[in-house]
Parts: C-alpha cells; structure tokens; sequence
C-alpha cells in the first residue's frame, strides 16, 4: 500500500522534511521557504548552503501581498509559479524573454537573451519580486541595474551552472540587496520557482 491522496503525501513530505532538517537557525519565512525547496529538490543537503539576508523572505512577503510582481529569467522559472495564487494577490509573473525586440537585442550586444530582456524591463524591477533560476548573466544584471538605483523588493538569485554562477552569487550576498540564494554552482529554475511559491503561500496566509 502506498499514500494515493495528494494532500496526504503533501503532508506527509512536509513531515518527513522538517524531521531530516531539524531545528533551524532562520527567521521562520526563511525557514518555510527552504523547506519547500527541499520538498521540491528532494534534497536536505540544501540546508548547508542555502543564505538568507535578515528579513529577505519577509520583505518578499510583503511585496507579494501589496501586489508585486515576479520576474523571471527563463520561461522554466515562470511556469514553476504559481499563478493562480499569484493572481489573488494582484500579481504577474513576467519572463523577461517575453520582451518585445529580445532577440535583437541580445544579438547586438552579444550577450543572452536573459540578460538583454532584464535590461529591457529596466525599471519595471523596481520594488518587485525577481527570481532567477537559470542564467548567471541574468543576476549579474540585475546588480548592475540595482547599482543604478532599480532595487527589487527581493531578488532570489539561484542561477545554476559553471560559468558564473557562483560568482554571481557571491556578489549578490555581499550587496545590500534582499536575497535568497544557493551557494556554489548549483540552483536551478525547480528551487527559484519553489522558493517564490512558498513566499506566495504565506503572503496569501496574512492576506
């Protein structure tokens, strides 16, 4: 026999988590979101790379419950959103290689399409919610547009990979951005999409 009912196995995944995690030395949003990236990843070893800046996860909270947005760098991350719960809250999730002229644009700079429809949006970051999942280049650019006075609500930065992913996010924990990230190389649109989703469900809980 095996649990067949969904919010049964949800539960008992919840449980099993929290037990293989134990106590945790994180304000009680960060908290929630790590364990729904866990859940998401099955994977504890999270726990000892996951960085949080005080108060991050709340001011990502709050964003959401006033009605910010979440952009993303891939489509990946996007559809990993919630959008119903999203939408309750007065929200979109917008992918930046949605921008009109994206192509072009990353063409003629000689850079990724990630990068060139983040610089697109430009302004619209500000105050709003943007998780990266996949593309360094992406949350590289997202500091630099933070150094020039576009600061998002919050920026969850786990882009994945070789080249710079972990360079970018090093830099990212060292700003005075609102961030959540994974050291290192790994990240991955799967625990950007679960950490936005678990700030949802709890920016829904208090609305």
């Amino acid at each position: 026999m095996y649990l067949r009912q969904p919010q049964a196995i949800e539960a008992e995944s919840f449980r099993i988590v929290e037990e293989l995690l134990g106590p945790l030395d994180l304000e009680e949003a960060a908290a929630a979101v790590l364990r729904r990236m866990v859940h998401a990843a099955g994977d504890p070893s999270l726990a000892a790379i996951f960085r949080a800046a005080p108060g991050a996860a709340r001011a990502g909270v709050a964003a959401l419950r006033a009605g910010a947005g979440v952009y993303t760098d891939v489509e990946m991350v996007r559809a990993g959103i919630n959008k119903r719960l999203l939408g309750t809250l007065g929200g979109e999730a917008v992918c930046a290689l949605s921008q009109e002229g994206v192509t072009e644009a990353a063409r003629g700079a000689g850079t990724t399409r990630s990068e060139a429809g983040l610089r697109l949006l430009g302004e619209r970051l500000a105050g709003q919610v943007v998780a990266v999942g996949n593309a360094p280049t992406a949350l590289f650019t997202v500091l630099e547009l933070a150094r020039s006075g576009v600061r998002p609500a919050l920026v969850v930065g786990m882009p994945v990979g070789f080249v710079g992913a972990a360079r970018s996010k090093a830099e990212l924990a060292a700003g005075d951005l609102p961030y959540l990230t994974v050291e290192g190389t790994r990240g991955g649109s799967t625990l950007a999409a679960a950490a936005v989703n678990a700030l949802l469900i709890l920016a829904a809980e208090g609305s």
